[in-house]
Formats: structure tokens, sequence, C-alpha cells
């Protein structure tokens, strides 16, 4: 993996880049990680962001747009064992995930706004490559994220 800190792509690129605003919380074991988005929108119900993790994920990062709801969890252990398989980067979710106690012991990245023990409702609702708005910034399927401790930075190009 290339090195990098987002402070210092924020410096290099700051007029072409947008900063996720505070508020994602790291999750997983592995905390520094980039790759180009695929995003899914899932309405208080997961399932479509758990086929999506079915599919090669290599390179790729999947922005989950829980809607910023803090009710339900739209990732735990068994759906991040599942991505971890399948090769994708990291999971950012707009809203929350569960089994934190697990995901902290898995390298996979996995950035949400919080965690709640309550899972989501599976009636196969969910669209792919919608744009998710999230702490001030609009990310676009086919984007690229660079995160670390100090953050998010979304840019629609690749930074290196």
């Amino acid at each position: 993996m290339t090195p990098f800190t987002t402070p210092d792509l924020y410096d290099e690129h700051h007029d072409h880049v947008q900063v996720a605003d505070s508020g994602l919380q790291h999750f997983g074991n592995k905390t520094h990680f980039y790759g180009q988005v695929m995003t899914v929108t899932c309405p208080d119900d997961n399932s479509f962001a758990g086929k999506i993790l079915h599919e090669n994920g290599e390179g790729k990062v999947l922005v989950v747009d829980g809607f910023a709801s803090k009710r339900f969890a739209f990732i735990g252990d068994m759906i991040a064992e599942r991505a971890l398989k399948n090769g994708w980067q990291g999971i950012i979710i707009n809203g929350c995930c569960r089994d934190i106690e697990i995901l902290a012991t898995l390298d996979l990245p996995v950035m949400a706004l919080g965690a709640t023990p309550r899972c989501t409702t599976k009636r196969g609702l969910g669209a792919k490559d919608h744009p998710v708005n999230m702490l001030n910034t609009t990310i676009n399927t086919g984007d690229w994220v660079y995160a670390d401790v100090n953050g998010l930075i979304i840019s629609s190009k690749a930074l290196f």
C-alpha cells in the first residue's frame, strides 16, 4: 500500500478534494486504507449491502448510506468477514455497525457513525450507485476515498 496521511493529501490537493466533517469512528483493526468507491443505499435494511459484499472488492471501498440512522447496525461481524474474504479494502457507513469487539480483530477497515446492537430489517430494499451525502460531503460511485486516523478525504480522481 502506498504510504500516505490524510493531512498530507489534503495539503497537496486541498483545491480538488472533499474532507468529511468529524464524526466517523474506526471499528476495524486496520485504520489506514484507500480505494475506489461503490455506493449502496440501505433504508433500514442491510440486505443489499450484504449482497454487494459477495462480489469481488479488490481495490474497492463500499460506502453504505444508512441515512445517518443510529437506530440500526448496517454491518456486523458476518458481513465484515464476507467483505474481507472477497478482498474489499474497507467499508464506510453513514450509520452504525455492531459486533464491534469482533470487528476490532479483523483486518478490514470499518468506519461508521457509531455502534448499536440492533440489526436492520431484511426486506431486500436498497439501491446501487446513488450519491451518498454525509458529513458535509457527497460521495459517488467511482470516487476515491483515503482514510486514516485523522479522517476521510474524497476525490473524484486517484491521488496517486
